[in-house]
């Protein structure tokens, strides 16, 4: 295979902007352990060990992340929050998650503790970002009712487990992808690849079954055409 150079390369890198856009891609897009992520590159011509696509995805991955959330859309205003269990390394953590109306990932933030204190810490975070929401559903768990009292005392908080079932099915790529990854190794692994994951599947999965097939290969298509002009943005 010969390696397009259409892109400027990376200085100290061996491979191409194309190769490791591909390589962060796929990873992330595909839920793939870094060796089926080899594999791939292998079949078409490029040998890449998976200790180096491990450190492009590891160097890379948040800085694709952070141009998706740059340019994505403002999201809905009515939000869905979430926390879930991830063990690591015996320890009990806590993986908390917010969506959109839409069901696309606003924010998510690994914390050792399930209280209030995180509950801000991960609302402050939010609200910085976006701004205030208008609704905010959550389970009956009482460590978000002062926070968003607080945070955002306009906001409607509705505390049913029932009206949150939206949430609950964004935390299966996270068991999918703590599986192949043979669970995590650290808070910081966690919430690097998790983050990652979910900004790439915002572009990469729309909606399909609310698109017409020619609907969704237009927007299969714009989804490419930001990631290589996102690949044309990372930097050393």
């Amino acid at each position: 295979m010969t390696i397009p150079t259409s892109m400027p390369r990376l200085k100290g890198f061996r491979f191409p902007r194309e190769i490791i856009s591909y390589a962060v891609w796929a990873y992330h897009r595909f839920g793939l352990s870094t060796a089926d992520v080899e594999d791939l590159l292998a079949e078409r011509g490029v040998v890449v060990s998976r200790e180096a696509i491990r450190l492009c995805v590891n160097r890379f991955g948040p800085q694709f992340a952070a141009c998706i959330r740059r340019d994505r859309p403002r999201p809905a205003d009515k939000w869905h929050m979430d926390e879930v269990v991830v063990p690591i390394n015996g320890v009990k953590y806590w993986l908390w998650r917010a969506i959109d109306a839409n069901g696309n990932v606003l924010e998510i933030l690994i914390q050792p503790r399930r209280n209030a204190k995180a509950a801000k810490r991960f609302f402050d975070r939010l609200v910085a970002a976006y701004g205030g929401p208008r609704v905010v559903i959550t389970d009956k768990l009482r460590s978000y009712t002062k926070p968003i009292q607080a945070v955002a005392p306009g906001a409607d908080h509705r505390a049913h487990k029932g009206l949150n079932n939206r949430i609950e099915g964004s935390h299966r790529p996270t068991r999918k992808r703590e599986k192949i990854m043979g669970r995590f190794k650290s808070p910081r692994q966690a919430q690097r690849s998790l983050a990652a994951h979910d900004q790439v599947s915002t572009i990469f999965r729309p909606r399909r079954y609310r698109l017409s097939a020619l609907s969704y290969r237009h927007a299969r298509a714009d989804a490419f055409d930001l990631w290589n002009g996102y690949a044309v943005e990372i930097s050393v």
